[in-house]
């Protein structure tokens, strides 16, 4: 529903777009709404989304209060990694898992640190 809209305007409005080849139509249920960016993510809780389709695009367009929350990213270091890091350094492989994760994954840099 658009503010200031009664229900009379919002019928003729819906018939004009749909002469138009446009159709929208409000989504029942939504719980909350996130938007992934590279260092954040965007959250709004209790949504209005509107889903407009205009000649088989869609567009949803959403209204609500968001907030910011920090991503948290997980290292992830492959086994193949470990293993090359554990070889090169000649050191256990729990001795390479932490060189790797104290040099954010750097092969190279882990590589020197343990052969020093």
């Amino acid at each position: 529903m658009i503010p200031g809209m009664n229900a009379k305007q919002m019928k003729k409005m819906e018939r004009q777009m749909k002469k138009m080849g446009m159709d929208m139509k409000d989504l029942k249920g939504v719980k909350e709404v996130i938007i992934r960016l590279e260092d954040k993510e965007l959250v709004i809780p209790n949504a209005e989304v509107s889903l407009m389709n205009v000649m088989g695009q869609e567009t949803y367009q959403v209204t609500g209060k968001a907030h910011e929350v920090a991503i948290d990213e997980e290292l992830v270091i492959p086994d193949e990694d470990i293993e090359m890091v554990a070889n090169q350094a000649n050191v256990s492989e729990d001795e390479a898992k932490a060189a790797l994760e104290d040099t954010n994954g750097d092969l190279a840099e882990a590589i020197l640190k343990l052969n020093q």
